[in-house]
């Protein structure tokens, strides 16, 4: 199999621009003691990251707010929302907004 130059480029490049945004901060932040505030700021920014883009997909559609009243994906949402707060469980989230999604896009 012949592997052009130009698509090894590409995945070079792109091999070095997930590569250096990684280990860059993990090598500069590991020289330094971060305060005990910055440590429990840090903690919440995966929840947040993880919120916006879940708020976006739940509530956004071609850039405008989707009406609450025909938003399937939100009420589906709702209650897998509880389920992984009650259960911790992963599975039984993903299970229970599968169900609500399908039965609601059947009822609606």
């Amino acid at each position: 199999m012949e592997v052009r130059s130009y698509v090894l480029m590409v995945i070079v490049g792109a091999a070095a621009v997930t590569f250096i945004p990684r280990v860059l901060p993990l090598m500069v932040l590991s020289r330094f003691r971060i305060p005990d505030w910055g440590m429990r700021w840090l903690h919440y920014v995966p929840v947040s990251i993880m919120a916006a883009l879940v708020a976006q997909e739940l509530l956004v559609k071609d850039g405008s707010l989707i009406p609450l009243s025909r938003n399937t994906g939100l009420w589906a949402a709702l209650p897998a929302f509880w389920v992984a707060a009650k259960t911790r469980s992963l599975l039984a989230a993903v299970i229970t907004g599968i169900v609500c999604a399908m039965v609601l896009r059947m009822l609606l």
